[in-house]
């Protein structure tokens, strides 16, 4: 997700305690170096930074189906995917009173859409999520989200970073058609292949192209909003070609760009509440729905962390020694957006590193949150317009984010120490290669506390990735055992 150039700020005039009013005082605005202008341009210039999640995530959660060919209703998963950016930001503002807005991480829908909802029915998947993000609260409230942190290398955590990148910008090709699976009639090894022939054809995949460089090109420019303006762009021009071109039904895909009626309606909330905490684990087994709960804790845990320290850093607030004040506020409100995410069935939500837009604009407070929040609320009511957008359209934003996550990890793995390079090489491959984040994980992890003991390291490795990778283990070994 992209990061947006940071702007210079001058330094507002000190505040009087006659200029103070109970806003000011509640968020310490004054105390901050901001001012209530800013953190209304900051909010806004957030909004305006993620709004694209809001067409993005129902693409990626409507096109899959759970273990009995069940699929969300488009309409109805913008109204999730709002409700819970909108709770959660309001609510980041209001307690953790940092300019950081959350909304459906990219990466963890991957994991619902493609490996929990597959195994089990749709409220079952929500349902770990939910019980994901209750983990996650109960680690903020005993301390141990940083310790559990702390055990896992930097490198193996950016390895899962880039894998979730690679495996993102493989999705955003495959739903947009640029590249499909070759029928298993071909006589050919090559498991992929350009188009839906082998060739790119079509006015969709156009749009796709078109969009893609665009997409590109404002990100190049350190365009604000970059993304949310290709998208919108190439809707218009999405909007434009069905209106004159001749194509066949289904042409591009699950949504057909036409104009609504009305962009504005009210909100459908029928899936909300749409969950079972246990019911996964009856249809896969205590061990994998453990793993399954696992994969979507580590899915939300580090990106969240790095998001949260990263906006801190830029906003200027953390203290003297490199610490975060009330860290444990912001990290207790992300557990609750995870476990609202699956509540509402949206998926876990989790804090937006786009979140830099508005600290570039000046935020520095929560109050900057409680814009944004507001923001989505308002649109809750234009879900018209968002269901309206073809995946054509939205899907170079994958690739955009695939390469923005890519680039900001790649260079922070030890690639000189084997023990950490390669594990953090197969778990970012693992994932794209075998279409699983949990296989990427699991193969990282296991190749990490082997080569450690095979170069005599042992003891370097914490306790806790022992554990893990022992689980992991077992759970590779399950068909073999005949326990699946």
């Amino acid at each position: 997700m992209p990061p947006s150039a940071t702007a210079p700020v001058d330094s507002p005039p000190p505040a009087t305690p006659q200029s103070q009013g109970s806003l000011d005082r509640f968020f310490k605005i004054s105390e901050r170096g901001s001012s209530v202008a800013r953190e209304f341009r900051g909010g806004f210039a957030t909004f305006f930074a993620m709004a694209y999640i809001i067409v993005l995530n129902p693409i990626i959660l409507g096109s899959a189906k759970d273990m009995y060919g069940n699929q969300l209703d488009n309409g109805q998963l913008v109204t999730a995917t709002v409700l819970s950016a909108a709770f959660s930001t309001l609510l980041m503002g209001v307690i953790g009173n940092v300019p950081i807005a959350l909304a459906a991480g990219l990466g963890v829908n991957t994991v619902v859409a493609l490996q929990l909802a597959p195994r089990m029915s749709w409220p079952d998947a929500m349902g770990m999520v939910v019980l994901a993000g209750i983990v996650v609260m109960l680690l903020v409230a005993t301390g141990l989200r940083e310790r559990v942190m702390n055990a896992v290398p930097k490198s193996l955590r950016k390895g899962i970073a880039i894998g979730i990148g690679l495996f993102i910008l493989l999705i955003g090709l495959v739903d947009s058609g640029f590249v499909s699976r070759i029928p298993d009639a071909a006589h050919t090894t090559v498991p992929l292949q350009l188009g839906g022939t082998g060739h790119l054809v079509g006015w969709p995949i156009l749009v796709f192209v078109l969009g893609a460089l665009l997409t590109l090109a404002l990100i190049v420019r350190k365009v604000p909003g970059a993304i949310l303006i290709s998208i919108v762009a190439m809707t218009v021009v999405a909007l434009v070609i069905d209106a004159v071109a001749d194509l066949p039904e289904g042409a591009w895909g699950l949504t057909t760009p036409a104009w609504p009626g009305n962009p504005v309606s009210a909100p459908d909330f029928g899936l909300l509440g749409e969950v079972s905490l246990f019911g996964g684990f009856e249809k896969v087994g205590i061990l994998t729905g453990v793993l399954f709960v696992f994969t979507v804790l580590l899915s939300c845990f580090f990106d969240a962390m790095g998001t949260i320290l990263g906006v801190g850093d830029e906003a200027k607030l953390m203290d003297q020694d490199g610490n975060f004040p009330g860290i444990n506020k912001v990290l207790f409100v992300d557990g609750i957006a995870v476990a609202a995410g699956g509540a509402s069935s949206s998926s876990a939500t989790t804090c937006f590193v786009e979140s830099t837009a508005g600290v570039g604009e000046g935020a520095r407070t929560g109050l900057a949150s409680v814009v944004t929040g507001l923001l989505f609320s308002v649109a809750l009511f234009l879900t018209p317009l968002a269901t309206m957008v073809p995946s054509q359209a939205a899907t170079p934003a994958l690739l955009a984010v695939g390469f923005l996550i890519i680039a900001g990890s790649v260079r922070d793995i030890d690639w000189s120490d084997y023990t950490l390079a390669v594990p953090a090489f197969l778990a970012m491959v693992m994932m794209p290669f075998t279409y699983s984040i949990t296989n990427g994980i699991g193969i990282g992890f296991i190749a990490f506390s082997v080569l450690r003991l095979a170069a005599g390291r042992g003891r370097e490795v914490p306790v806790a990735m022992y554990v893990v990778s022992a689980v992991f283990v077992f759970y590779y070994a399950m068909p073999a055992l005949g326990l699946t």
